[in-house]
């Protein structure tokens, strides 16, 4: 499958876009690293005209802020049941399989990666994860393994220099 023939890209929070880290503040508000670099690729997929969908089961207002820095299409909080969600969303979105990619890490994760298309996951994924995936990243998550994936499915296609460097490529 070719990366650039998505439509949709679903992205986990806790342990693919962060570190898996939860921390708190002396006030009890809930904290999150993220990496700045997921950035150039979650960019790069919008360039190709692919909606960012973050599904989570945490709400967290950090994961709020950071996903509206990063233009994401969509943002779904506190969502535990993510397969029947997800289910949902495609059926009232009409996507089909093979328009859907799923980058995620943990076994809360795999019922609904199935649902895709394309399943990538960072190199610290599960072992359930990883048996499943088409692309795991040369990095651990929250230390720019969602970038990684985007970056080698698009140089796979020749597309990465193109979208990341317009004035070297003539785009």
């Amino acid at each position: 499958m070719k990366f650039s023939k998505l439509k949709y890209l679903v992205l986990d929070i806790d342990g693919t876009l962060t570190d898996g880290g939860i921390y708190y503040d002396e006030y009890g508000n809930e904290l999150k690293k993220f990496c700045t670099k997921d950035a150039a690729g979650i960019f790069a997929a919008h360039k190709l005209g692919i909606k960012i969908v973050v599904i989570t089961g945490r709400e967290c207002m950090a994961t709020k802020k950071r996903m509206e820095e990063l233009k994401v299409d969509y943002i779904f909080q506190n969502k535990r049941d993510k397969t029947s969600f997800l289910m949902n969303f495609m059926q009232e979105k009409g996507i089909k399989k093979e328009e859907l990619g799923y980058i995620g890490d943990d076994i809360n994760d795999y019922m609904s990666m199935q649902l895709a298309g394309f399943i990538g996951c960072p190199k610290d994924a599960c072992k359930e994860i990883k048996s499943i995936a088409h692309c795991i990243s040369n990095f651990d998550g929250g230390h720019g393994a969602v970038r990684d994936i985007i970056e080698q499915l698009l140089e796979e296609e020749g597309l990465w220099k193109k979208l990341s460097f317009p004035n070297e490529s003539g785009i």
